[in-house]
């Protein structure tokens, strides 16, 4: 079942793959340029609770804006509105949503039940410093998603790791877990590597992490 969440204005698609039983909610955020699986992936299908997986903007069946303007801090609303709807859950974010669900980690750590970061499209971004600028081509009158608008400005995203520990020690500090943080990635760029070493942040295996979680 897809749920469609307003959020300003663009409309969120927000796939129910699992309903019930009771139990915290897992969400799913996907890599740059992928959307939400048809169905529960079998890495995560041991979660004790619901599974839910976000298309964020100008992916999957969320809306396409005109003329871009992606970057992480936007996508960060996108996954708001999701919890807004579902309430506390944990989040399992691949490449581009580990990111965005570390950031979201630390400014919502009162309705974040545990963050699980893993590889995927989008995790490095575009480094630590801002590179050379660059003129983008405008988009075809129909864009079919993923926008090429987000794969050019979400793949250049700056992530200093200075900015990601901050959350990282937001979460450890705001949240009711001892651990709120868990690092699954086998990729470790900057923003990750310094996350990583932060006190409060565990380094496991993703079913371990779903245990934590669960």
């Amino acid at each position: 079942m897809t749920i469609d969440l307003v959020h300003g204005r663009i409309t969120l698609g927000l796939h129910e793959l699992r309903a019930g039983p009771d139990g915290t909610p897992l969400l799913l955020l996907h890599g740059l340029g992928e959307r939400t699986p048809a169905g529960v992936p079998d890495a995560v299908s041991t979660w004790g609770g619901p599974v839910y997986g976000l298309d964020f903007t100008g992916h999957g069946d969320s809306t396409v804006p005109a003329g871009g303007g992606y970057y992480a801090e936007v996508l960060m609303g996108d996954v708001d509105a999701a919890l807004a709807h579902l309430g506390p859950a944990a989040l399992y974010g691949r490449g581009l949503g580990a990111y965005v669900a570390l950031l979201v980690t630390g400014a919502r750590a009162d309705v974040v039940r545990g963050t699980i970061l893993g590889d995927g499209p989008g995790l490095a971004g575009g480094g630590t410093t801002p590179g050379s600028p660059f003129i983008v081509l405008p988009a075809p009158a129909k864009v079919v998603p993923p926008d090429p608008f987000a794969l050019v400005e979400l793949a250049s995203d700056v992530r200093p790791p200075d900015y990601a520990t901050a959350f990282a020690r937001q979460a450890t500090q705001a949240s009711e877990l001892a651990e709120p943080l868990a690092v699954v990635a086998r990729g470790r760029p900057d923003w990750l590597a310094a996350v990583t070493a932060e006190p409060g942040v565990r380094t496991c295996t993703l079913d371990q992490a779903l245990a934590l979680y669960s």
